[in-house]
C-alpha cells in the first residue's frame, strides 16, 4: 500500500461497462513526512474518500481485490482513509486535530 493525498476528480462519462457507477479521483502521492512526490495517479475510490484527504492506495494486481474492484480493469484503488502517520515514534499527520 502507498500513502498519497486526494488531488482532484476525474469523470469519464464513457466507460468499460462494470466500471459503471465507479468513482475516479486524482491522487498524488506522499512520503511518510506528507511531502508530494511527483507520481500522480488516477484510482477508483472503494471507501468514500474526498479531495484534500491522505488515503492509502494500492496499485498492480493488489488494486483488484476489493469488493469494489474484483475482476475488474482498474490499476489503482484507495482502499482506506489515513486518520494518523507516526514516524518514529513521532505523528507526522493526524485528520482531526
Amino acid at each position: 500500500m502507498l500513502l498519497g493525498r486526494v488531488v482532484g476528480t476525474v469523470v469519464a462519462s464513457q466507460k468499460e461497462k462494470t466500471l459503471e457507477g465507479s468513482r475516479f479521483l486524482l491522487v498524488r502521492a506522499i512520503d511518510a513526512e506528507g511531502k508530494e512526490t511527483s507520481t500522480l495517479v488516477v484510482a477508483i475510490d472503494a471507501v468514500g474518500a474526498g479531495t484534500g484527504e491522505v488515503v492509502l492506495y494500492a496499485s498492480g494486481s493488489s488494486a483488484r481485490q476489493t469488493a469494489v474492484t474484483k475482476d475488474r480493469p482498474v490499476d489503482a484503488t484507495i482502499m482506506a482513509i489515513v486518520d494518523e502517520v507516526e514516524l518514529g515514534g513521532r505523528t507526522t499527520y493526524k485528520k482531526y486535530e
